[in-house]
């Protein structure tokens, strides 16, 4: 650790008492800024990214790259707007007042990123911190280390360390951050992890916002487009070798469809496997994880339909689908976050939506279906974090559409203005007029009570 972290806490809080980051017009030349410096290290970007998960040119530009430049656009367009007062009405009662509503930022944001997308899980909470007028650390993951070095260069040649400044180093980095005092802190990692977060950012009385996982069923209902559910089901399943918190967890599939459905899963996941087979497909981060996979499939009596083969030397591990696999298997429990698919059968919506409801709310979910009612009923009674109709994980990349879980899979949101929100104190202002002065509330008796019953209906 090159850095001495409570004496960079009191320079950030220092910088951010001196009062620049609370222009907007700062704000706006800093996302600016941010944007130049990262187009010029995307080449860098790109080589860090393969050298960690093994992510092609166009896999890390359509997950990481792209998506990160979108949300430095959208806020560099929308910031104006979002940093403006914003008026609200006011009651009878409070005559002759104005009401007013003012986003402050919270002073200096601690950010703790993961290593699955260090790129899009790391800067685009960055970009909500600078355009709410944070100063802000980010912690890469120790997992990803070249992505980790690259953003380490990156935040460094754009920006002093007493406003945004990277921290490298192992989990001890991050309790070491975390007993310092910041403003706000944001995490994005497992369940287990973000408790320990919460608790540590608790003894601050810190705000925070918990960005963790869980398992994210496909519900395909009977009425389906099947090809079409099962090639971006498989897309879901497979970007980033399964290493996305969103990726579809398991199949729920209507029984009278249930073979077809596995056959047209099983061609599109080998056909998806075989197009980019030219580029290397992504690898498991590291062999812990790896073997973690393998001991999922270990045991239980599953009926594998394809795949669960892999290569330890290699890191990569085969696409899998299961047919079956008993619900209180580890497979069906913990959050599997690889290339593993489990397949079950239902036979009635309510059957599907009582196996989702017995479990804890998922970070995503996704349904395939013809029919409004079928879609109608499966979002209105099922809670979860966000997800799709008739496809998979793309909500992730939408920055109008707020992303975070709910319960077990997270605390807050961000993307695009929500963002914004996450990293900004919402001040309630009362402006009164000075033109007049009502008496009744000095001396208050029976009339300003009869008045006052009428007023506050």
């Amino acid at each position: 650790m090159n850095i001495h972290i409570p004496e960079l806490v009191s320079k950030q809080r220092q910088y951010f008492q001196s009062g620049r980051t609370l222009d907007a017009e700062f704000r706006l030349a800093m996302l600016r800024k941010l944007r130049e410096a990262l187009r010029g290290a995307e080449p860098k970007l790109r080589r860090a990214l393969h050298a960690d998960l093994g992510k092609s040119e166009a896999e890390a530009y359509m997950s990481e790259l792209g998506p990160t430049l979108a949300e430095l656009s959208h806020a560099i367009r929308s910031l104006p707007k979002w940093a403006k007062p914003r008026k609200v009405r006011t009651p009878v009662a409070l005559i002759g007042s104005r009401g007013f509503i003012m986003p402050e930022p919270y002073g200096s944001a601690l950010i703790i990123a993961p290593w699955n997308y260090p790129v899009f899980l790391s800067l685009p909470p960055l970009i909500g911190a600078i355009a709410a007028g944070n100063c802000a650390v980010l912690k890469p993951s120790e997992l990803a280390p070249h992505t980790s070095q690259a953003l380490r260069e990156l935040i460094g040649g754009t920006f002093p360390e007493s406003y945004v400044a990277v921290v490298e180093g192992e989990a001890n980095v991050s309790q070491a951050l975390l007993r310092e005092k910041f403003d706000y802190v944001f995490f994005t990692g497992s369940t287990a992890i973000g408790k320990k977060v919460l608790e540590a950012a608790a003894a601050h009385l810190t705000p925070a916002t918990l960005e963790l996982g869980g398992k994210s069923p496909c519900i395909v209902h009977g009425d389906a487009d099947i090809g079409l559910a099962a090639r971006r089901i498989a897309w879901g399943k497979t970007l980033n070798a399964g290493q996305t918190c969103v990726a579809p967890d398991y199949v729920l599939v209507q029984r009278g469809i249930k073979r077809h459905f596995l056959d047209a899963l099983r061609t599109e996941v080998e056909r998806q496997s075989r197009n980019a087979a030219g580029d290397a497909p992504p690898r498991i981060v590291n062999e812990r994880h790896l073997r973690r996979l393998a001991a999922l499939l270990e045991g239980q009596d599953q009926r594998i339909v394809c795949g669960g083969r892999y290569d330890a030397q290699r890191l990569s591990f085969e696409p899998t689908l299961l047919d079956e696999p008993d619900p209180a298997s580890p497979v069906m429990q913990e959050e599997i976050f690889g290339p593993i698919m489990p397949v079950l059968a239902y036979d009635e919506l309510e059957d599907a939506l009582r196996f989702v409801r017995e479990r804890p709310k998922p970070l995503a979910l996704y349904v395939f279906t013809s029919s409004r009612g079928v879609e109608r009923e499966t979002l209105g009674r099922l809670s979860f974090g966000g997800g799709c109709v008739n496809d998979t994980v793309l909500h992730l990349s939408s920055p109008y559409l707020p992303f975070g879980g709910v319960g077990a899979s997270g605390i807050g949101s961000y993307h695009g203005q929500a963002s914004f929100e996450t990293f900004s104190h919402h001040k309630s202002v009362l402006r009164q007029t000075t033109r007049f002065d009502l008496p009744f509330r000095y001396a208050p008796g029976k009339r300003t009570l009869r008045l006052l019953r009428r007023l506050f209906k």
